[in-house]
């Protein structure tokens, strides 16, 4: 029997099949009510079977949505189903994550699939509203970069999304925060539109609501990235933001922050997490303003400072009651506040804020110090050096290092302050009452044994090495420091002989590696193009033997040192002169023999390898750096880490070059002392006209020797003359009146004669004379070239500077153009805004008075309705009453004997038929 029955049984189906009929049905459905049943099927199937639905009935489904958008029920459940097909259970068979791109195709690349999600956003229903922005969202992380773009091709999409968060319902509002977020990561011209729909307003609105940064919680959060997605690297909408005031409202959320925690109750335990991570959130916000180089930074940090930010940020930084990292990141963002802008750097010297005196938090109640009073208010700068410089744990050990940026950012491009910041420093130094916290006194002493914080000498080298990098004025100043009285017979050692020993020193007892890095980083900034303080390097010999001594070591757990060590010997060669303290060609000696070139360069190699060194820019520079109980991995300042990749090919090939090649240093374009190639081209041209002037000398000398030798020569000739005359005229006295004509020739012949040479020695005179006088114009003439050439080098110059002004103002004028530009475009847009909001609020009105006409004609039915109800029961009470009657009747016959026939029952039974009749024709009626 059994048997027979599962024989005449239908066939099994499997969930394959049962999909494709489901999707048959809903494809050839006409009525609502099939389409929804087959819905229902499909979405019964989507979380374990999600590539069967989707291959046979995902178009079908977005055509439901198009079909019977107006439906909630089934607009319900078909997103149900369409967000399930994103997120199909773990344990699924068909579980993969290609199905999300698919799905994501199929919207992605048809717009009409997009316009109709952002339709639904119309719709005031809730599950309409949550359900399209999730299946947005699953979208578009599956294809990001095309859904922002069908988003911003729709009309009307980014309105509608915006507008979601002026609703009132925490999970709709959220949802939609977090698309925003999403879909304004990437997209400049998205984050544009978004910030023109008055996104700003919304956002800060929903910032209050939820009670402020204090009292917020996710969706805070969810906010302060939408913020940061908007900002992000945006000019323009820095711009709008900037211009349309809401600076003041970033300095209010800090002003309520400190009023919270400063008030009676102070902030609850459990909210202080929450408070810090938005409070960090919202100075990570004001830090997107302040990116280095960017052209709007210092309109921004103009507009910050008077929005009054700078101070409430101070605030924030130096209160007692607020966690270390959130004041390690209001420092940090009270640095990038002012670095680079001379007008803030001044300023910002003049603020007061509480003393750091007492770095650990008293005991607190509800986040609120215990019965202390007002600290005292220190200025910035001391306050700034005091917590950088304090031996302290490692818990405020990124504070300290914000405290050094915020340092290096107020004398950063700002050649007065560091001048004034180094003089100050030396006048401590000097002083009969030495300072603790001079940073010179600091690296000078190095006692840093005492304490076993090697990053308080390390912090204070960063800031020297910050007021003298590039800065020749401030080495110069530095050079006149020295330690030690000459009057009472000590040894005078210059500064930088005294951080050459304490590096010697630190090296050879093995202290903490920071240390020599802090002396090192110092040196090598100090010596890189300056001769005069590599001379007074190597004034002291027994230091440069003692480093490539250092440098000859192995030691594997001190490459970091000894690898600057090998830099610091390559800068002291490359700019030495054969006229150093130790001769060029002796240091060269040195390191090839000594040290070896391809010692040298593996040194070089290593440390530009080092992971400290060649990954510094993705390493963690803060105490999570940190092993548990050690100290953090911070060794290097960034700016020297950016000087050593720099220079690190120049370093490297400074062994090779030729002792008598000496480098020329340029500083701010001018060259420094003397050029060795031109002293030595004068050199060679003075003795070249030495050797000439000695020739001369020479041929003068022969000449006049043989000017000499005619005349005694001439002399002689006359002397014979004369006496040959006189014994003619002895013996041809009688004949001389006869040879009177005779004589007289003979006398004008040796008149000529002698003529004849006085007149060849002044020529040959002349001719000398002249060739000096030709040699000195030709001297003066060089040196006039000279000083020609470097009046038109400083010619050049001043027309250089004169051209990048006019560049200057040109450009300053075109930003002027293009801000008006902007305003424009603005207004024209609010008032597009405004009149498509009259139209709204019109249809709203409209919408409202159709629904009272409405509510009225279904009052009209209902008590209609009510009305026939209460006929009918009065109907069937009347009926019930003839059966009662009926039965009594019978009962009564009965008991008086009288026989009831059936006939006598059936006729009985009409009247009772009819009265049924007649009631339900009564019913009918009714």
């Amino acid at each position: 029997m059994f048997r027979i029955l599962e024989a005449q049984a239908p066939a099994k189906q499997n969930a394959t099949a049962t999909i494709n009929t489901l999707c048959g049905r809903l494809q050839s459905a006409t009525l609502l009510e099939d389409r929804r049943a087959a819905i229902l099927g499909l979405r019964s199937f989507a979380k374990q079977w999600p590539a069967s639905v989707a291959s046979g009935g995902l178009r079908n489904l977005i055509s439901c949505l198009n079909k019977d958008i107006d439906d909630v029920d089934t607009t319900k459940i078909t997103l149900e189903t369409l967000i399930m097909l994103f997120n199909p259970d773990e344990s699924s068979p068909e579980a993969s994550d290609d199905i999300a791109l698919w799905l994501a195709d199929e919207f992605t690349q048809r717009q009409e699939n997009t316009t109709v999600l952002l339709d639904l956003l119309e719709s005031y229903d809730f599950y309409s509203r949550l359900y399209s922005l999730q299946l947005m969202s699953a979208i578009s992380s599956a294809r990001p970069e095309r859904t922002q773009e069908c988003v911003a091709t729709s009309p009307v999409g980014v309105s509608r999304l915006v507008a979601v968060l002026d609703d009132k319902r925490e999970a709709v509002r959220s949802e939609g925060l977090l698309l925003l977020t999403s879909l304004t990561l990437s997209s400049s011209e998205l984050q544009k539109v978004v910030a023109y729909e008055n996104a700003f307003d919304r956002v800060f609105s929903i910032i209050d609501a939820e009670g402020s940064l204090t009292h917020g919680g996710i969706p805070i959060q969810d906010c302060l990235s939408l913020l940061g997605n908007l900002l992000r690297l945006n000019i323009s909408n820095q711009n709008l933001f900037r211009e349309s005031g809401w600076m003041k409202k970033l300095a209010a959320l800090f002003s309520d922050v400190l009023k919270e925690q400063d008030s009676q109750g102070g902030v609850p335990d459990w909210a202080r997490s929450q408070r810090d991570k938005n409070v960090w959130g919202l100075l990570a916000v004001v830090r997107l303003f302040l990116i280095r180089g960017s052209i709007g930074t210092q309109n921004n940090q103009r507009s910050f400072w008077q929005s009054g930010l700078l101070a409430q940020v101070l605030e924030i930084a130096f209160h007692a009651s607020i966690e270390m990292t959130i004041r390690a990141e209001a420092l940090s963002t009270a640095a990038d506040l002012i670095r680079g802008n001379p007008q803030l750097q001044e300023a910002f010297a003049q603020f007061d804020v509480p003393s750091p005196a007492v770095l650990e938090p008293a005991a607190k109640v509800n986040g609120h110090a215990n019965g202390i009073t007002a600290p005292p208010r220190d200025n910035i700068i001391s306050a700034l050096l005091e917590l950088a410089l304090v031996r302290s744990s490692l818990h405020i050990f990124d504070v300290r290092l914000a405290c050094c940026e915020c340092i290096k950012a107020y004398m950063q491009n700002h050649s007065p302050i560091r001048l004034f910041f180094l003089r100050r420093a030396i006048e401590g130094y000097s002083s009969d009452e030495p300072e603790p916290d001079n940073i010179l006194t600091i690296l000078v002493q190095n006692n840093v044994g005492h304490s076993g914080d090697p990053y308080r000498l390390w912090i204070a080298a960063v800031l020297l090495f910050h007021l003298l990098y590039e800065d020749f004025e401030a080495k110069n100043i530095a050079m006149q420091v020295t330690e030690g009285d000459a009057a009472n017979g000590e040894e005078v050692v210059t500064c930088i002989q005294a951080f050459a020993s304490n590096l010697i020193s630190a090296e050879q007892s093995m202290g903490d590696e920071r240390i020599s890095i802090a002396y090192l980083t110092i040196l090598c900034s100090w010596l890189y193009e300056d001769h005069d303080a590599v001379n007074d390097f190597l004034s002291e010999g027994s230091i440069l033997q003692s480093i490539v001594q250092l440098v000859t070591q192995d030691s594997p757990t001190r490459n970091l040192a000894l690898g600057l060590c090998a830099i610091l010997l390559g800068i002291v060669y490359e700019f030495s002169t054969k006229d150093s303290p130790v001769p060029r060609g002796t240091i060269h000696q040195i390191l090839t023999t000594r040290l070896g070139r391809e010692r040298y360069i593996d040194r070089i190699t290593r440390l530009r390898e080092h992971p400290m060194i060649r990954d510094f820019e993705i390493l963690a520079q803060d105490v999570s750096s940190s092993q548990e109980g050690s100290l953090p991995e911070v060794y290097f300042d960034r700016t020297f880490v950016e000087f050593v990749k720099d220079n690190f090919s120049r370093v490297l090939r400074a062994i090779d070059r030729a002792p008598g090649l000496e480098v020329p240093v340029v500083a701010n374009g001018i060259q420094k002392g003397i050029s060795r190639e031109l002293v030595d081209s004068l050199k060679a041209q003075v003795e070249d006209r030495n050797q000439t002037v000695q020739k001369l000398e020479s041929d003068v000398l022969t000449i006049e020797r043989k000017l000499g030798q005619e005349q005694a020569d001439h002399r002689k000739a006359k002397d014979s003359a004369a006496t040959e005359l006189n014994r003619i005229r002895n013996i041809n006295e009688a004949l001389q009146r006869n040879h009177e004509e005779d004589l007289q020739q003979a006398q004008k012949e040796s008149q000529m004669s002698h003529q004849d040479l006085v007149h060849r020695h002044d020529l040959e005179t002349r001719r000398l004379e002249k060739d000096m006088q030709s040699l000195k114009a030709e001297h003066e003439t060089s040196l006039a070239r000279i000083r020609e050439r470097d009046d038109a080098e400083i010619k050049d110059l001043k027309s250089t500077i004169t051209r990048l002004r006019g560049e200057l103002e040109k450009s300053s004028k075109e930003h002027v153009q293009d801000l008006q530009t902007a305003h424009e475009d603005y207004s024209t847009k609010t008032s597009s805004l405004e009149a498509r909001l009259q139209r709204a609020e019109d249809r709203c009105a409209d919408a409202e008075k159709r629904a009272s006409q409405f509510q009225k004609v279904v009052e009209n039915k209902e008590s209609a309705r009510a009305t026939a109800q209460t006929e009918l029961d009065d109907l069937l009470m009347v009926l019930g009453d003839l059966e009662d009657k009926r039965s009594r009747d019978k009962e009564r016959l009965k008991a008086l004997g009288e026989p009831i026939s059936d006939e006598e029952g059936d006729e009985e039974e009409t009247p009772n038929a009819d009265g049924e009749e007649v009631s339900d024709g009564a019913e009918q009626e009714a």
